[in-house]
């Protein structure tokens, strides 16, 4: 009985905290923000594209803390990707700031009691896991104080010129009106231009010339296959993402 007690409690927390983490996603999204499918950074981003991390052991989070902690950074407009306990920025020789509040992040696991242990010995039967999730309260090194500095430092941005060259003569090539900037990637057939934001933007550049090239795919449909052979051009396109000669489109 006190088994079934304790996984029933479990499942509570855990169902809890899945509601919690839940309703933070859909606020992220009904303010317009999709960081597992937007591949760059926004104007309300200042700290660098990067992976989040702890401040005291280096490592980096995973899972459905990255999109917490990203989203937490883009909300609050936090200069830098490491975190910390409250008891980690004290070990560091620094503390939280008065009134400032902290993001929650997740660590699931399983762990077997020791009464678990005791029955599988005695019935001669598997151990029972049992799955555990648990929430902490981590704090970005700008809300600290008097931590050592290597800890909140911010990585430089990406430097500049990191366009391909193959892919920047590709667009000169086509004569297109290709313009860098903004927050948004897209092509307007009623202005015929295609946009992407800048290099620097982006988690990884590579995701840069992936976003360009789709976009210009847009424009070829449009302009280079005219005539009614848009459907022509729609199967070549087809063919060669399936032979994996392009990806992008």
């Amino acid at each position: 009985m006190a088994r079934n007690n304790r996984v029933a409690r479990c499942g509570n927390d855990r169902r809890s905290l899945y509601d919690d983490i839940t309703d933070k996603i859909i606020a992220e999204l009904e303010d317009g923000r999709v960081p597992w499918v937007q591949p760059w950074g926004t104007a309300a981003a200042k700290a660098p594209l990067a992976m989040p991390k702890n401040g005291a052991t280096g490592r980096q989070y995973s899972g459905i803390n990255i999109l917490l902690l990203w989203g937490s950074v883009i909300e609050h407009g936090f200069p830098c990707q490491s975190w910390l306990t409250f008891r980690q920025a004290l070990s560091l020789g620094g503390n939280v700031m008065k009134g400032e509040r902290g993001t929650t992040i997740v660590f699931a696991n399983r762990f077997v009691p020791e009464d678990e242990k005791q029955r599988a010995r005695e019935t001669g039967e598997e151990v029972a896991a049992i799955p555990f999730l648990k929430r902490y309260t981590v704090f970005n090194a700008a809300q600290c104080e008097g931590l050592p500095d290597d800890v909140a430092i911010v990585a430089p941005p990406p430097p500049p010129n990191m366009i391909e060259p193959q892919v920047d003569a590709l667009i000169k090539a086509t004569a297109i009106d290709f313009r860098i900037g903004g927050s948004r990637a897209f092509y307007t057939p009623a202005l015929d231009y295609v946009q992407v934001p800048p290099p620097q933007a982006y988690h990884e550049p590579i995701n840069w010339h992936r976003t360009a090239l789709h976009e210009m795919g847009h424009y070829a449909v449009r302009w280079i296959m005219p005539h009614g052979r848009v459907r022509r051009l729609l199967r070549l396109l087809s063919a060669m993402r399936q032979f994996g000669i392009i990806r992008a489109l």
